[in-house]
């Protein structure tokens, strides 16, 4: 028996801005349509699907691998934009990253505050 994630809705109130924000901040290709979402697709085949609605938007949090390039780039375009960034999900170390589990992670808002997290490392769960 196989079971994976085959994609991710993310409610928003502008799906081409927050589309592009993850594409961009990711170093994705640009979002395509498909029915009414804007799609990001991931490298392991998976996407996250934007989807407008009217409304708050509750905020959630996105977890996303990748790799040691990657992470750099990430954190470059974090700064390079003066957007806030913390080492901790409650966002009491402005500006720092972490290294739980040996990697590096960081936390940054997009535009309906969802925390997005990018880890160079599965967090390990013992």
């Amino acid at each position: 028996m196989t079971v994976e994630l085959n994609h991710s809705i993310i409610w928003c109130r502008d799906k081409r801005a927050s589309a592009d924000f993850l594409a961009g901040m990711l170093g994705r290709p640009a979002p395509v349509p498909f029915h009414h979402f804007l799609v990001v697709d991931l490298d392991n085949g998976v996407s996250i699907d934007f989807m407008e609605k009217e409304g708050p938007v509750a905020p959630q949090h996105y977890a996303f691998l990748v790799d040691e390039e990657s992470f750099d780039a990430i954190l470059g375009r974090l700064r390079e934009r003066g957007l806030d960034h913390w080492a901790d999900p409650a966002r009491s170390q402005p500006g720092r990253i972490n290294h739980f589990g040996g990697g590096r992670g960081v936390y940054f808002t997009d535009p309906d505050e969802h925390l997005l997290e990018a880890i160079t490392r599965p967090y390990p769960r013992d």
